[in-house]
């Protein structure tokens, strides 16, 4: 089972009223934050024996970047040296509130890693890792604390940035993951367990481009066979030469379906993808170039004796295509542009590879009827003055 190990920072979504009947599990939204964010920590605990892994702005400073070569020319130890000073650990407190009759509120704490990307302090980790804290400690490769700021977070490509104020910081230096090929040096450095800052496990690279849905979201990812556990989530993936090409955010854990056991199966976000999304979170605070719908979403499972399952529009975006297009509450989207649509996540696949000004053709049921509708997709809109 694929899993994400941590969690992630609250959007600022504003859930719509609609009718009851319309009983529905809430599955995304396209709009400024797309996608359905992880619950609380997967693993709160730093005891837990769990194998699950995951889930005011300044101008975004230059990184060093260099095209990752894997000719072999670094030992793993050189090569570990070189990128162990830019892996920090994470750790994080939030509030968790139990209701029944022995609720209450109460502090938990959970385990994460980052990569420091900027000497200016700036540290990319996965959105999973820092949602819904209240504090943020990190603690650098010399062994010193400090209290963290959150930047900005994206629940879509699970990827979140938090800055710190110290001293000599080593920033990785950011490699190419599209020049990665399938049996490279695959080296991760992180926390495993929450307690053992600095890890360093190696392996290869098994897949340069692996697709999986994660909370709905459709990703592609790197798979890798190095040993990943849970407090990796955020840490660095390096090439041989000790170049960050992968942020870790997920591994498959557990047994399969036929009772075979899983191992050696672990993931990354190419840094490609990571970084453009962690400038536009220190430029902005939220991703800006994404082509959205604009509106929110609920996915029924079952038919009901007035709705039949698939995807339904609860709200609609102001000044969103959806809005300009027509669009309404309670519209069922049948298709995109001829790819037929029964949950969140297959419209989370299709709306991964589309362009903000594209015209799409959705088809729709209203009332019974069929129709299509021509929507112009724009970018990501704050939403944070829209009323519930």
């Amino acid at each position: 089972m694929t899993e994400y190990s941590n969690h992630e920072t609250r959007n600022t979504i504003r859930r719509r009223r609609y009718h009851p009947v319309l009983n529905m599990l809430l599955c995304g939204v396209i709009g400024t934050a797309c996608g359905l964010g992880g619950g609380w920590f997967a693993v709160t605990h730093l005891g837990s024996a769990s194998t699950v892994v995951y889930q005011s702005a300044e101008t975004a400073p230059s990184v060093q970047t260099n095209v990752n070569n894997t000719d072999g020319t670094m030992t793993i130890s050189e090569a570990a040296s070189k990128a162990s000073p830019s892996v920090v650990e994470i750790i994080v407190e939030g509030t968790v509130t139990n209701y029944g009759i022995f609720g209450g509120t109460y502090t938990s704490t959970g385990a994460g890693s980052g990569v420091i990307i900027s000497e200016t302090g700036y540290i990319i980790t996965n959105n999973h890792v820092v949602k819904d804290t209240n504090k943020i400690t990190v603690t650098t490769y010399d062994g010193k604390e400090y209290e963290a700021q959150l930047v900005g977070t994206d629940a879509k490509t699970d990827i979140a940035v938090i800055k710190i104020t110290a001293p000599d910081l080593i920033p990785a230096v950011v490699g190419d993951s599209s020049k990665i090929s399938q049996g490279d040096t695959a080296i991760v450095i992180g926390n495993p367990l929450g307690t053992l800052g600095g890890t360093v496990t190696n392996g290869v690279i098994s897949a340069v481009s692996r697709e999986l849905v994660i909370e709905n979201e459709s990703m592609n990812l790197i798979q890798t066979d190095a040993t990943i556990n849970s407090g990796n989530s955020g840490g660095g993936l390096f090439d041989g030469n000790g170049n960050l090409i992968g942020i870790v955010n997920a591994k498959d854990s557990g047994t399969t379906s036929s009772g075979a056991s899983i191992e050696g199966i672990g993931f990354a976000i190419p840094i490609n993808t990571a970084m453009d999304v962690a400038s536009q979170l220190m430029e902005s605070g939220r991703v800006t170039n994404r082509a959205t719908l604009g509106v929110y979403l609920d996915e029924l499972t079952r038919s009901t004796q007035h709705y039949k399952a698939g995807l339904y529009i609860t709200d609609i975006i102001h000044g969103s295509g959806a809005e300009a297009a027509g669009l309404a509450a309670y519209d069922r989207i049948i298709s995109v542009d001829g790819t037929e649509v029964s949950s969140y996540t297959d419209l989370s696949r299709i709306m991964r590879d589309k362009k903000i000004g594209e015209t799409i053709t959705l088809k729709i049921e209203r009332d019974g009827t069929e129709m299509d509708v021509q929507v112009t997709l724009t970018g990501t809109l704050d939403t944070s003055t829209e009323q519930g």
